[in-house]
C-alpha cells in the first residue's frame, strides 16, 4: 500500500508539526477525573488506530480493494466511554465507534482489532463477525452484536436488552449477559430525530418513570450535521435535558479526560440505580459522511478549517504532552507507529478469501440449532371443542408453564386480556413481569423482543392489528431477520409474533383492522410466516412456533385471522362444526405440512385462513353438484413445501387457488408459480384473490374478498361447469 499521506492525514501532520494544541474546554488533570496517565497514552494510541484505519479504508477502495469507508474521524473520544464500561456490558454501537470497539479489544486477551476491522473493510471470509457478508462493528468476545444501517433501528433492541437484564434476574435465570450489565447505544444527532430514537428513548423513559429498571446509557455523539443537513444548535440538549425518567449528561467527545469523567457517572448511574442515562457527547465529524462524500459541496471553506483545527487527535495530543510526559516527537512516533502496523495488516488481508457461491453467503440466514428447554406438561387436555380463540388461550396457558424463559408482551394483553380475549386471564396467572403491558408503539413492542430474545429468553409478541404492522415492520426486516445473517449465527434473537389481521370481521373494522397485505412478511429471508384456520391447527403452529424459537432460534410471525378467533359453526347456525378439541401438548405442525379435508381427485381448493372455511363450505355445494373434491390448508405462508404441493394435487384434474389477500404480491403468485415449475399445466389451474383495494367499512367490507358464492362460481368455471 503507497504510505503517500492524503490530503485530510497531511493537514494533521501539519499542525502537529505547529505544535497546535486546540485546548480543551474543561482544564481537567488525570488526577482530577481518577485517571492513571498510562491510561491517558492507552486511550490515544485507539484514537490513532481507529484514525489510521479510516486512512487505510480509503486508500483500500481507490484501490478496488475495500468496500466501505464511513469511518470514525473526530468521534474518537468514544474510546473513553469504551474504558468507563465493563468488557461484557453489551455495546450497540453507531457506525463511526471503531476506537470504541478497539479499546474494548484492547482489554480483552486474544483479540486482534486492527485486523479484524481490516478483514471487515476488504469483505474477507475471515471477518470473525460477519464472514465478510458486510462491514459491521461486532464481536461476540467483546459483547457488542452487529448492528446494520438503517437509522436508528437499534434502539428499540437496546431498550428491550435493557428490560431483559432485571427480568432475568427475577425470573432467576442465566441468559447472554450478566445481571448487573449495562447496555450501551450509540447513535448520531440526526439519527436523535428519527421516529424509532424517539420511540425507544420514550419507551426507556416511560419504563423508568414508573420504577421499572432500564439500565442503559444511550450515547448521543453529536457532530452538528447529518450527511448534508445541519443539526440546529442546541437542539438535543433542549430536547434531552429535562427528559422525564431520563438522566441527562454532556461531555466535550474532544477531551479524553472530560469524555471519561461524564461516562463514568453515566455509567455509575446506569449500574447502581438501574436508570437510563442520556450522555450527550459532543464532537465533530472529519472526511465528510463516507468516502464519496464531498462535504465540500455544502460546507464552507472556513467550516471545514474550523472543524480539523478541533480534530480530537490534536486536542489528545495535548492532553499526552501536558500529563502524559510526552513530546511532540514522542507523538509523532506513536502516531506513524500505528500507520505502519495498519499498513502492514492491510496488505495482509486484502489477499484472504472472500465469499463466492450463493451457498456461502446465504450460509447464516438461518440460525444454528441449540437444545430446547420445554420442561413437561403434567396438566389436563381439553377434549371439549370450543374456538380458535379458546384453544390459542390454552395453548397460550400451557407454553407459559412449560418454558419458564417465555414472556409475552404486546398492547392490552394482560388485564384486559387482549381485544379479543385470546390473553384472558394469562397475566393474573404468570405475573406483569411475564405478561406484559406495553406502551402504544409497535416499533417498541418489536424491539422489546429482539432484546429479549437476544438476552437469553424467547419472547412471544403481538401486534394488535396487521395494519399497525407497517410502521414497525423493519425491526422485522432490518433487524430480528438479519442479526443471524451478519453475525455468521454467533448472534440470534429468537421470537415469536403473534398478528392479529386479515378480512371478514363483521360489525368493526375498515381497513386498519381488516388488513389483507402480507407481502411485507413474505418476502424477508429466514422469517417464517404462518396462519391458522382453526383452533386446533392454531395449537399446532403456535407450539411449533415455539420450539422453533426456542431449538432452532427462528423469528416466526403466526397471522391469526381476526374473523375466525370466535367463529363456531361451518354451515349452520349451531352446528359446531368450526370448534375443535384441544390436540394436546405435543401437537406441532413442521413447516411446509399441509391440511386436508376430502378425497376427491376433480378439483383441489388450494388455500389457507378464512380460504379454508369459505372453501369447505363452498365444498358443500359443489359436492351437491356431484363435484368430487378436496380442500387443502397451506398452514405456513413462506418456506412452502412446493413438492409437496404438486404431490397433493397430482391426481387432481383442477386446481382453484382461494388467496382473501391481493392479487399483486400475494401468496398464489407463488403457489401457481411452483406448480407450473413442476409441470401442472395452465389450463388446469385457476386463482381468486381479493382485488387491488384496501377494505372499506360497513355493509361493504367483503366486497372486494372472496366470498362461498365466488369460489363455487370460480370452480364452475374452471370444471366447464358454468351452467350449474
Amino acid at each position: 500500500m503507497s504510505h503517500d499521506a492524503l490530503p485530510q492525514e497531511q493537514r494533521f501532520l501539519e499542525a502537529l508539526a505547529r505544535d497546535a494544541w486546540p485546548d480543551p474546554e474543561q482544564a481537567l488533570t488525570p488526577e482530577a477525573v481518577g485517571m492513571a496517565p498510562e491510561a491517558l497514552v492507552e486511550l490515544y494510541e485507539s484514537q490513532l488506530m481507529s484514525r489510521h484505519l479510516d486512512l487505510a479504508a480509503r486508500r483500500l477502495q481507490a484501490r478496488g480493494e475495500g468496500f466501505y469507508t464511513i469511518g470514525s474521524a473526530g468521534h474518537e473520544g468514544n474510546a473513553a466511554v469504551a474504558l468507563a464500561l465493563r468488557p461484557d456490558d453489551p455495546a450497540f454501537l453507531h457506525y463511526r465507534d471503531a476506537a470504541f470497539f478497539i479499546q474494548r479489544a484492547r482489554r480483552v486477551p486474544g483479540q486482534n482489532p486492527l485486523r479484524d476491522l481490516l478483514l471487515s473493510f476488504a469483505a474477507c471470509a475471515e471477518d470473525p463477525i460477519s464472514g465478510g457478508r458486510h462491514k459491521v462493528l461486532g464481536s461476540k468476545a467483546l459483547a457488542i452484536p452487529p448492528q446494520t444501517s438503517t437509522i436508528a433501528s437499534h434502539l428499540p433492541k437496546a431498550m428491550g436488552t435493557g428490560h431483559a437484564l432485571a427480568l432475568l434476574r427475577r425470573l432467576g435465570l442465566e441468559g447472554e449477559w450478566s445481571h448487573d450489565g449495562v447496555v450501551l447505544c450509540s447513535f448520531g444527532d440526526a439519527s436523535f430525530n428519527h421516529s424509532t430514537a424517539q420511540g425507544a428513548l420514550n419507551a426507556a423513559g416511560w419504563a423508568a418513570y414508573q420504577g421499572l429498571p432500564m439500565p442503559v446509557v444511550w450515547l448521543c455523539e453529536d457532530n452538528a450535521i447529518g450527511i448534508s443537513t445541519p443539526t440546529p444548535q442546541g437542539w438535543v440538549a433542549a430536547s434531552m435535558a429535562a427528559r422525564p425518567g431520563i438522566h441527562y449528561l454532556a461531555c466535550d467527545g474532544l477531551d479524553l479526560l472530560d469524555t471519561w469523567r461524564a461516562a463514568s457517572e453515566a455509567v455509575r448511574i446506569a449500574r447502581v440505580r438501574r436508570q437510563p442515562v442520556f450522555l450527550h457527547m459532543r464532537c465533530v465529524r472529519l472526511y465528510g459522511h463516507a468516502g464519496s462524500d464531498a462535504q465540500q459541496a455544502y460546507l464552507s471553506p472556513a467550516r471545514i478549517q474550523a472543524d480539523e483545527a478541533r480534530d480530537p487527535l490534536l486536542v489528545g495530543a495535548g492532553l499526552l504532552r501536558r500529563h502524559a510526559g510526552l513530546d511532540r516527537e514522542g507523538i509523532a512516533a506513536l502516531y506513524h507507529g500505528v500507520r505502519e502496523r495498519v499498513a502492514s495488516l492491510a496488505e495482509e488481508v486484502i489477499g484472504r478469501p472472500r465469499l463466492q457461491s450463493a451457498a456461502q453467503v446465504m450460509a447464516s440466514i438461518v440460525p444454528p440449532a441449540r437444545s430446547g428447554r420445554a420442561q413437561p406438561w403434567q396438566g389436563r387436555v381439553d377434549a371439549a371443542p370450543d374456538t380458535l380463540a379458546r384453544r390459542l388461550n390454552q395453548a397460550l396457558e400451557r407454553l407459559m408453564t412449560r418454558y419458564p424463559h417465555l414472556v409475552m408482551a404486546g398492547e392490552d394483553i394482560g388485564r384486559k386480556g387482549g381485544v379479543y380475549g385470546v390473553t384472558q386471564k394469562l397475566q393474573a396467572r404468570f405475573g406483569a413481569h411475564r405478561v406484559i403491558d406495553t406502551l402504544l408503539d409497535e416499533q417498541s413492542i418489536l424491539g422489546l423482543g429482539i432484546g429479549l430474545g437476544q438476552s437469553g429468553l424467547v419472547p412471544i409478541l403481538e401486534i394488535q392489528f396487521l395494519a399497525y404492522l407497517h410502521n414497525a415492520e423493519d425491526q422485522l426486516r432490518g433487524e430480528a431477520a438479519t442479526l443471524s445473517f451478519f453475525s455468521s449465527g454467533q448472534y440470534t434473537n429468537p421470537m415469536v409474533v403473534r398478528i392479529a389481521g386479515l378480512g371478514y370481521q363483521k360489525g368493526f373494522g375498515g381497513h386498519f383492522h381488516n388488513d389483507n397485505a402480507i407481502a411485507v412478511l413474505r418476502d424477508i429471508p429466514g422469517l417464517l410466516v404462518a396462519c391458522p384456520s382453526n383452533g386446533a391447527d392454531a395449537v399446532g403452529l403456535l407450539q411449533e412456533a415455539v420450539r422453533l424459537a426456542d431449538e432452532e432460534q427462528r423469528v416466526v410471525v403466526i397471522i391469526e385471522p381476526i374473523a375466525l378467533y370466535h367463529t363456531r359453526d361451518l354451515h349452520a347456525e349451531g352446528d359446531g362444526g368450526w370448534c375443535f378439541a384441544d390436540p394436546g401438548p405435543e401437537h406441532r405442525l413442521p413447516v411446509g405440512e399441509l391440511g386436508r379435508w376430502g378425497e376427491g381427485r376433480e378439483l383441489a381448493i388450494l388455500t389457507y385462513g378464512n380460504g379454508v372455511h369459505l372453501a369447505r363450505q363452498a365444498a358443500a355445494t359443489l359436492e351437491a353438484d356431484g363435484v368430487a373434491l378436496r380442500v387443502l390448508d397451506l398452514r405456513w405462508l413462506t418456506a412452502i413445501d412446493h413438492d409437496a404441493v404438486q404431490a397433493a394435487v397430482a391426481d387432481c384434474g383442477r386446481v382453484l387457488i382461494v388467496d382473501e389477500c391481493r392479487r399483486t404480491g400475494s401468496v398464489s403468485e407463488e403457489l401457481v408459480t411452483g406448480l407450473v415449475e413442476r409441470g401442472v399445466p395452465g389450463e388446469r389451474l385457476a386463482r381468486l384473490t381479493a382485488e387491488e383495494s384496501f377494505i372499506p367499512l360497513g355493509p361493504a367490507a367483503t366486497a372486494t374478498l372472496p366470498s362461498v358464492a365466488s369460489i363455487v362460481e370460480a370452480a364452475r368455471a374452471l370444471l366447464g361447469r358454468s351452467g350449474a
